[in-house]
């Protein structure tokens, strides 16, 4: 099936690791340096800066967000009178840190990059980093393609992260402890290049694949069920709304300056899991 989406707001720079949250899709604009909200009426609201530039965003159980800072390599805490640095990747992650998903007892898995993109050195793989609510951190997964985007079963038994620079959707089974087990390859989906994801009822997976500028729905296995066509290149994606059938994207792409976008499309299955 083929979908396409609407334009719901614009003139971001670049919008990454959008969340469903208190009935607004919350973002990271990357490249300007702020956490932001949009309701589904478009209304865009700033939340806090991060100057080491935000990426991954998640919540503890009392509700403090969390906020991956990317250039520094930090998690970082919102509290009442600012950012609280959780804890300090530096000697874990191999280069900046990226997206995040923290699960129902605020543990955030954190990817990074591995290598630096804008040099020609050569692929080196990353690490998934564990990060506790104390703010213990401990490398949880190797040998990692790029991880990006990722999700948590509702029953916080399984992890799922897309190897961008490997074309697949990696799965783990989570240990009570958080350690990973059984690391599988969940779907095969090259030539697609997954960034952000989310999950559904149907425990299939949407992808966003901006090297191939589209949107994908995902089974186990590899099926594709959906293709989404949007206005430029997809980077991320959430399910939200009240219902949580309408499919948020961020795009960027259409133009060098605030070029960015959230674009929208109702589907038939609810989003589930975290984030």
């Amino acid at each position: 099936m083929i979908l396409k989406t609407a334009i719901l707001t614009e003139g971001i720079s670049f919008p990454e690791g959008p969340r469903w949250h208190e009935k607004k899709l919350w973002f990271s604009d990357m490249n300007a340096g702020t956490v932001m909200t949009v309701d589904e009426n478009g209304k865009l609201e700033h939340i806090a800066e991060v100057p080491g530039h935000p990426s991954g965003l998640g919540w503890l159980p009392d509700g403090r967000l969390l906020v991956v800072s990317m250039l520094d390599r930090r998690l970082l805490r919102l509290d009442d009178n600012g950012f609280t640095e959780v804890a300090n990747l530096f000697d874990l992650a191999s280069y900046h840190c990226n997206d995040m998903v923290v699960d129902a007892k605020g543990r955030a898995y954190i990817g990074n990059f591995g290598f630096d993109l804008n040099r020609p050195d050569p692929f080196s793989p990353a690490e998934i980093i564990l990060v506790e609510p104390d703010g213990s951190a401990r490398i949880v997964a190797d040998e990692m393609a790029f991880p990006n985007g990722s999700v948590i079963t509702p029953d916080g038994r399984m992890l799922i992260v897309g190897e961008s620079f490997a074309g697949r959707l990696t799965a783990f089974d989570i240990n009570q402890d958080g350690s990973l087990l059984n690391r599988r390859i969940w779907a095969d989906i090259a030539p697609a290049t997954p960034d952000g994801i989310c999950l559904d009822e149907q425990g299939a997976v949407w992808v966003a694949s901006p090297e191939t500028a589209e949107v994908i729905r995902v089974y186990e296995g590899g099926t594709i069920s959906h293709h989404v066509q949007v206005s430029t290149r997809p980077y991320a994606c959430m399910l939200g709304g009240d219902d949580r059938r309408t499919l948020f994207v961020c795009t960027s792409g259409a133009s060098p300056v605030n070029g960015g976008r959230i674009e929208t499309v109702q589907v038939e299955t609810a989003g589930t899991g975290y984030p």
